[in-house]
């Protein structure tokens, strides 16, 4: 299964997941909403940066995912704490996360820039920042 994924361009993730400071994204709601119960082991992610430039520019694999049940704020708290070292949130990206009922927590290996390429969004209704796309090729432009 391949996925697109939006990344914070203001605190720079795409930058830090390509240096290795960071091998893990996190996604979180007060429901279970994508990409939760849909990434596994060995899927993967096509990254973009959320600064409407709309171009993948790299690809990792998922080493493994972690998608929690209901969870109080207080749990979703330390959840976030306990995986800052792999996450490497910065302080405005916490306030966003943590205290989340439903977290999503995807380790990533063999991140790798590509020939950046454009997608076809038409057929996803609302954009969100986790696009299931199947296969990649689907949306190519």
């Amino acid at each position: 299964m391949d996925h697109v994924v939006y990344l914070d361009a203001q605190a720079k993730e795409l930058e830090n997941l390509l240096s290795g400071s960071k091998t893990m994204i996190i996604r979180g709601a007060t429901g279970r909403k994508l990409p939760h119960g849909r990434v596994n082991v060995g899927d993967m992610l096509y990254f973009i940066n959320n600064n409407a430039e709309g171009t993948v520019r790299a690809k990792a694999k998922v080493k493994s995912a972690f998608h929690s049940e209901k969870m109080t704020a207080e749990e979703s708290q330390a959840l976030v704490k306990k995986n800052q070292p792999k996450l490497s949130l910065t302080e405005k990206q916490i306030k966003r996360w943590a205290g989340k009922r439903y977290i999503v927590l995807i380790e990533v290996a063999d991140v790798k820039e590509i020939p950046p390429f454009a997608i076809d969004k038409s057929r996803f209704g609302n954009m969100d920042d986790w696009l299931l796309v199947e296969k990649i090729e689907a949306v190519l432009k």
